[in-house]
């Protein structure tokens, strides 16, 4: 299942993210929030953004190795994966805001063509006799 790979990747990334959170946290002494530090902010939201993009990602992902799909596209879908997350999560550290709009890019056309992927292959199993 090559969808595990690329989910197993995801959880070690939320993990490094939110490690960073609580270092942060720990460094400005703020429980809840951020503080008013722009660092932490950033890190909570480069943390929260992960959390809500890759689990549909994901979703797509699988349904897609499911319905028989070419285990390359898998693969490539799991590389832009992985490569928006990563592009989106540096630029937040870094205030680059033009990196941060291109991991974004990568992320939303990766789900558009998955969802996309996905009804294609819906349709071509129900008119070809499949699933």
């Amino acid at each position: 299942m090559i969808t595990a790979l690329y989910a197993s990747l995801c959880a070690l990334l939320l993990v490094k993210l939110s490690l960073s959170v609580i270092a942060l946290r720990r460094q400005h002494r703020v429980a809840l929030g951020d503080g008013g530090h722009p660092d932490l902010q950033a890190a909570i939201r480069t943390q929260g953004n992960a959390t809500e993009y890759m689990p549909i990602t994901l979703i797509l992902m699988l349904m897609l190795e499911l319905m028989g799909a070419f285990w390359w596209l898998i693969h490539l879908a799991g590389i832009a994966l992985i490569s928006g997350r990563l592009i989106h999560a540096s630029a937040l550290k870094n205030a680059d805001g033009k990196r941060r709009v291109l991991g974004m890019k990568v992320t939303f056309f990766l789900i558009i063509v998955l969802a996309l992927l996905n009804i294609f292959y819906l349709i071509a199993g129900y008119f070809l006799g499949g699933n």
